[in-house]
């Protein structure tokens, strides 16, 4: 059940399982074809405003994961990522830059935590980023 995060514009790889982009806005660049995705979950995104807000500046990231979760809460496209991340491993894709403060990474995170929860259990592979490989 292991939580990838990825750029979308990294090469897909066998081991990625389900490919799934969380951005709210379509990467630049990018054909859908190359991007190689199962699915566009752009529901499970920060909201505008957040986005816009937090401007990938390391100096939010703590409000801004506080503010990413709260919109999370009420968000029932959690339970399908869920879902799918429970019937093997799940890859989220993510266009911005910042490999380290983006909105990927507290989605996994936050899918992680929901998983741990519901099989009373820790992922010892926990969010796998190839970047922190």
């Amino acid at each position: 059940m292991p939580v990838r995060i990825k750029r979308v514009y990294a090469e897909p790889e066998a081991d990625d399982g389900e490919r799934i982009l969380v951005d709210r806005l379509w990467p630049r660049g990018v054909s859908r074809q190359k991007a190689a995705f199962a699915e566009w979950m752009k529901d499970v995104a920060p909201s505008t405003e957040l986005r816009k807000w937090f401007d990938h500046k390391p100096e939010r990231w703590a409000e801004f994961q506080t503010r990413y979760r709260e919109e999370l809460k009420d968000n029932p496209a959690i339970d399908d990522l869920k879902k799918r991340a429970a019937s093997g491993t799940v890859t989220l894709l993510y266009g911005s830059r910042n490999t380290q403060f983006n909105h990927a990474a507290v989605l996994a995170d936050v899918l992680l935590e929901v998983l741990q929860k519901q099989y009373n259990k820790v992922f010892p592979a926990g969010r796998i980023s190839p970047e922190l490989l």
